[in-house]
């Protein structure tokens, strides 16, 4: 059931934007005088092809793989070219013609980002406010987080929802590992916390950097269920189930996770009275943990997952929706896809560093998951993934590698200083480099994802 949605989520995805990047290629050629011989979504030999009915006769086409697409134009260097039409020969325009042209794709992308972000804004997002609580021994602990902060600001922009916050939170620490954090209390006080993550690398595997800053979501009523139970444990022995809810542990009511992980490594190997909830009504389980060797420290464990869940009344109490007017909308979809495209960039400029992990970049698989639970999910969260992926792609387009379009605009910039074009020998070399460094890119997203789906 699930590849009845992620198929047709991804396939719309890759339509969407491969068209949008294409069309921002062929719409510029055309103003500007090129003579455009084919426009193509996917590529291969085209299944389907139509001739538009225009003077040009440009050939519309579709092909069977859809990871791509391409405009191809007329060029002295593809074929021969009547002499009636070399002026529209794409190789025989100014620089500034042909930087144009080829900056127009990514240029695309960017632009459908902004519409996309404000549709978003305009229909509205279904949020919840910012309420955390802090994991011990992590920075939020230190910071003095307490259960049920709201996260009002950071570094002294208002936050309207949790998702603002996760967002922000990364923002300033890529900007400076000290983040200034305005909570407001469960009292209603508003004070400000100083998170200090200098030390902690965020960004260097792929858990999750709220919960490695020592936040994660926090809802009143909150509630601590077991995930799941190991086979042979003592959990298991002595009857516990998924999904029952954990009410008491030797009489001593529990609140969050780490009541249960206390009590139990605590209880130096003693049975416990563990009182639960479940469907059939409350019973109580008798357990003893036992001891464990986990990331090389041994401790006692009942050998239970655990998750907190809040009642669905309270949840459904809490949420509300973030939306906008049209103008502001607008407004607030610009100043979101600045801020995904500077921070992609600041990421992608970290994985050359080393500071961001390799096992982060992703490839057609993890995109086609991800689509299918955006699609899942809804039509805001849809449109969002959408425009996320969108800058992904206009970022990508504008590496200065060889074979893609940042690798052409290399060649225009040189071609601007030095007043001729690069040498054939010169772009040939480097055509090869962007062939292997684009290779040696799909193949590590291949493993990245089937990884993912191992794990």
């Amino acid at each position: 059931m699930d590849l009845l949605i992620i198929i047709p989520a991804f396939l719309v995805t890759i339509g969407i934007l491969v068209t949008v990047h294409e069309f921002g290629h062929y719409w510029v050629a055309r103003k500007l005088g090129v003579k455009v011989l084919r426009f193509s979504i996917g590529m291969g030999k085209p299944f389907w092809s139509k001739r538009g009915k225009d003077a040009d006769q440009v050939e519309y086409a579709l092909a069977p793989f859809p990871i791509g697409g391409y405009v191809q134009m007329l060029d002295e260097r593809e074929g021969e070219v009547d002499p009636s039409e070399v002026h529209r020969a794409f190789n025989r325009q100014p620089v500034w013609k042909r930087f144009a042209i080829v900056a127009a794709g990514p240029i695309a992308n960017f632009i459908l980002a902004g519409l996309l972000y404000t549709l978003m804004f305009s229909i509205g997002i279904p949020a919840y406010p910012a309420l955390v609580s802090a994991l011990p021994n992590t920075p939020a602990a230190t910071a003095g987080f307490q259960v049920g902060d709201k996260i009002v600001a950071v570094a002294g922009q208002e936050v309207a929802s949790f998702q603002d916050a996760r967002q922000m939170l990364l923002e300033q620490y890529l900007a400076d590992p000290i983040v200034s954090v305005e909570v407001e209390t469960q009292q209603g006080q508003r004070t400000t916390r100083s998170l200090d993550l200098t030390d902690i690398p965020m960004l260097a595997d792929e858990r999750d950097y709220f919960q490695k800053a020592g936040l994660r979501s926090w809802a009143p009523q909150l509630a601590v269920y077991a995930s799941g139970i190991l086979p042979n444990s003592p959990a298991e022995q002595a009857g516990a189930q998924a999904n029952d809810k954990i009410l008491e542990i030797n009489h001593t009511p529990i609140g969050m996770s780490e009541d249960v992980i206390r009590l139990v490594r605590a209880s130096e190997g003693k049975t416990l009275e563990v009182k639960v909830e479940r469907v059939s009504g409350v019973t109580n389980l008798n357990i003893t943990p036992q001891l464990q060797e986990v990331n090389g420290q041994k401790i006692f464990t009942m050998g239970v997952g655990l998750t907190e869940r809040s009642p669905p009344e309270v949840v459904e109490k809490l949420q509300f929706t973030q939306r906008y007017g049209v103008i502001d909308a607008l407004v607030r979809g610009l100043e979101e896809t600045q801020r995904i495209t500077v921070m992609s960039v600041q990421l992608m400029g970290r994985i050359f560093t080393g500071e961001v992990s390799l096992t982060n970049i992703s490839g057609p698989l993890t995109i086609a998951q991800f689509s299918g639970e955006a699609a899942k999910s809804g039509l805001t969260y849809f449109i969002g993934f959408l425009a996320i992926i969108s800058i992904s792609l206009g970022i990508l387009n504008l590496l200065p590698i060889p074979m893609l379009d940042g690798g052409h605009l290399l060649f225009y910039i040189v071609e601007m200083i030095k007043g001729s074009p690069v040498s054939q020998r010169v772009e040939e070399l480097g055509m090869r480099v962007g062939l292997t460094a684009i290779g040696s890119l799909m193949v590590l997203a291949l493993y990245n994802d089937l990884m993912r789906l191992i794990r």
